[in-house]
């Protein structure tokens, strides 16, 4: 048998690869050139042997038990790989929606740049046209902000005050498209008129035309002692961002309002908005350079830095779990590989005693741990992205089926599920699937390589 070996190797001659997957013995083996038999420097990396053996071997063959246990493995391997990519993609989309619509409405009622007085700014005027000499500078609106208790009926709720000029807000934030009753310009000087987000609107029970007191921790001095300082507002309009922070601990009145209720000598600061909200962080600080006031510039970087600091951090966490099952998928496909290999033992020792080369052997079963990730990570990417742009559709439904609610506004600060498929995303986790695929064949074809004729076909 050795000798046998060595003069059917030394001709190169390969079998017919039907017949040895066949059920019968091999046909007549017949010459081929060189790169048939895996040399490699004659011809391509894979010959067609080569791939038609190890597709072969991805099928199982009708009423063979063993085989089609191999194959089910190879089969659930395939799903785990699909599953895996699948909730990848469709959760880091989440989670780029979820990032994006936070900026959004955050924005949508904060500024890009504030600048802030220490304690208060005496000639906003003044301020506002420094910053808009600043290229990248659109708008500017001076603002007031303080603390209050809103107090209507038997309902208090502590709240931020901000005063506004109701015709230059609308240029650096855009709460006024937001708007679910009334409109920003019924705030008009001398009227104290208040808007109230919506949550906070319904914890005080009040709508439009209702009387709110506010009251401010500054107090008066009287021979009694001091008094909190108390002043009615009427209701004029009702906003809602969608973010619960704002929406149930914002209010809002007109500027000179403001003055008088803090009893300020100037306003608060300045509200600035940029042609590109990403060039916050320079823009500050060249305007923090620039001007010769004693105030603090913030960018919406620093003032919100916590919200897309734990969205970041908790999206890379989500994307390390995730590929771990496309990991664990990928040693299903070791397992099922090394059971092949076992199971062909004696067809590899055919295929090298008529002349496969070792790296033949390996790009045969390469080929069908390959096929396996590449057919489940087609299958996740198909999936993952037709899910990640219909999240908005599917996650209702399921809430309504199983009458559960998966957001809860007062803890994710919004009650819809946004996403936003970025193909970036999409490559990086179909090159990794297709990556851990591969690197799981490298074991099983190496021992697939190392098998020795003699030895396999002993008892043959």
């Amino acid at each position: 048998m050795r000798g046998g070996a060595g003069r059917f190797e030394s001709s190169r001659r390969v079998p017919d690869p039907h017949a040895i997957i066949g059920t019968g013995l091999p046909r007549p083996a017949r010459r081929l050139p060189a790169r048939w038999a895996g040399d490699s420097r004659h011809g391509p990396l894979l010959s067609l042997y080569e791939l038609t053996v190890g597709l072969r071997y991805t099928r199982a063959r009708r009423g063979s038990g063993r085989n089609t246990f191999i194959s089910f493995i190879a089969l659930m391997s395939m799903a785990g790989i699909a599953l895996g990519v699948a909730a990848l993609i469709v959760v880091l989309s989440v989670m780029n929606g979820f990032q994006e619509e936070l900026r959004n409405r955050i924005l949508s009622v904060a500024s890009h740049i504030e600048i802030r007085g220490l304690p208060v700014l005496a000639d906003d005027a003044e301020v506002a046209r420094l910053a808009l000499a600043n290229p990248r500078v659109k708008a500017a609106a001076p603002y007031v902000l303080g603390q209050a208790m809103l107090s209507a009926g038997d309902a208090n709720r502590g709240a931020l005050v901000r005063g506004i000029d109701p015709a230059r807000e609308s240029a650096v934030a855009d709460i006024g498209s937001h708007m679910r009753a009334g409109s920003l310009e019924d705030l008009k000087p001398g009227g104290f008129g208040i808007v109230l987000g919506g949550e906070l609107a319904r914890a005080l029970g009040v709508r439009i035309g209702d009387t709110v007191v506010v009251i401010t921790p500054q107090g008066t001095m009287t021979p009694a002692g001091t008094l909190p300082r108390l002043k009615s507002f009427r209701v004029v309009g009702v906003f809602e961002v969608g973010m619960y922070e704002f929406d149930s601990g914002l209010a809002l009145i007109d500027l000179d309002d403001a003055k008088k209720l803090y009893r300020l000598p100037g306003v608060s600061g300045v509200r600035l908005k940029l042609d590109d909200l990403f060039a916050a962080p320079e823009v500050a600080r060249a305007l923090a350079r620039t001007l010769p006031i004693d105030a603090e510039v913030r960018d919406w970087t620093r003032s919100h830095a916590n919200f897309f600091r734990a969205v970041q951090i908790e999206k890379r966490v989500m994307f390390i779990i995730l590929t771990l099952i496309i990991a664990v998928a990928a040693f299903n496909i070791v397992s099922a590989q090394v059971m092949t290999v076992t199971d062909k033992q004696a067809d590899i020792a055919i295929l090298r005693t008529l002349g496969a080369s070792p790296a033949s052997i390996t790009a045969i079963f390469m080929i069908q741990g390959a096929l396996i990730g590449c057919i489940g990570t087609l299958i996740g990417v198909a999936g993952g992205i037709l899910l990640a742009l219909n999240v908005g559709t599917v996650l209702p439904a399921i809430e309504r089926l199983f009458n559960v609610q998966f957001l809860d506004k007062t803890v994710y600060y919004i009650s819809e599920l946004p996403s936003d498929l970025q193909r970036g995303d999409v490559v990086t986790i179909a090159g990794i699937a297709l990556a851990l695929a591969l690197v799981a064949t490298v074991y099983p074809a190496w021992r697939a390589a190392k098998v020795n004729p003699a030895e396999a076909l002993r008892y043959e």
